[in-house]
């Protein structure tokens, strides 16, 4: 896509293999130290995720998403989609469009491991200000629980999973927001990302992500604001259960293992979510009860609630 046809709050940023697409909402920050936000998406997922969250964010907050490559109006990358060369592009990203000002990180599922391949790469400067991490993958996840379960998928086959989950009638976004990404996930480009990022490098970067041991190195990021948000899980799957069973799938074995699965999963997750709390000593961990796994859909104001608090909590440095 050309340049002329990007919405007005994009740029195509050159990160020197090719160009992704950063869009801009709110004002200019008033100083350097001044903290932004930066919004990454989860696994298979479009920027437009974060529309209703981006829009109840305070007016003079500025914030920023973007397009990982090869979704929406980004290109595609030369690199595989792994986490390390996703961390390392936005890296280059944020470099190449000179955002100088402490970033809040605010990231969804699997953009828990990104975040952390992207501190692995960075460090922990004055560039990152803060977390907000939204049911995040943490690196042990599939030694917890595992959402690519062939059983679930088997009674969950041939669903819809955004109707099936309630999110599709429960979300915030606007009718113009939800077409928009809609659209945006459903094109060819994006489905081949989807299906490199989902298929491909999903599971293979939670082992790459606990080689590098980040945990003997916690606090991760010191002292600096953590919020963390868990979601149930429950919500999900059971919605998956009873559509993939209205379509008459599985086994009743399997149906009983899928039930069994429901009844625990919150409980593993919530364990999850508790394992970031390590990451830094000034942390706050709310669970989003009214939401499953896509709290930024379902329940965006709590999303909201965890920018403002890191904004408040922020070292005296800043």
């Amino acid at each position: 896509m050309t340049s002329s046809a990007l919405p007005a709050n994009a740029s195509l940023i050159n990160i020197g293999t090719h160009s992704l697409a950063l869009y801009t909402h709110g004002p200019e920050p008033s100083s350097a130290s001044d903290p932004v936000v930066l919004f990454i998406p989860g696994v298979g997922c479009s920027s437009l995720n974060w529309a209703a969250v981006v829009r109840l964010l305070p007016a003079s907050l500025r914030s920023y998403t973007y397009d990982r490559s090869g979704y929406g109006n980004s290109e595609l990358s030369p690199l595989e989609p792994t986490a390390e060369n996703i961390a390392l592009e936005l890296s280059r990203l944020i470099d190449r469009a000179f955002i100088l000002n402490p970033i809040i990180i605010v990231g969804h599922s699997w953009a828990g491991v990104l975040i952390h391949e992207f501190i692995a790469l960075t460090g922990n400067g004055p560039h990152i200000g803060g977390l907000v991490l939204v049911d995040a993958n943490h690196e042990t996840a599939p030694l917890v629980l595992d959402i690519k379960d062939p059983i679930l998928w088997t009674v969950a086959a041939g669903v819809e999973p955004y109707s099936a989950k309630g999110i599709a009638a429960e979300h915030k976004l606007t009718q113009a927001e939800w077409d928009a990404l809609m659209s945006d996930e459903s094109t060819e480009k994006s489905k081949l990302i989807q299906h490199k990022e989902v298929d491909e490098q999903y599971t293979p970067s939670f082992e790459t992500l606990r080689r590098k041991e980040l945990g003997k190195r916690q606090p991760l990021v010191a002292d600096k604001p953590v919020y963390i948000i868990g979601g149930m899980r429950s919500r999900d799957w059971s919605g998956l259960y009873k559509a993939g069973v209205a379509r008459g799938n599985g086994t009743e074995e399997q149906r009983s293992y899928v039930r069994e699965l429901i009844r625990t999963v919150d409980e593993k997750n919530a364990g999850l979510m508790k394992e970031f709390l390590k990451i830094s000593t000034t942390t706050k961990l709310v669970f989003a009860h009214e939401s499953g796994h896509f709290v930024q859909l379902t329940q965006p104001d709590i999303v909201v609630d965890g920018v403002k608090w890191a904004l408040e909590n922020l070292p005296a440095s800043y």
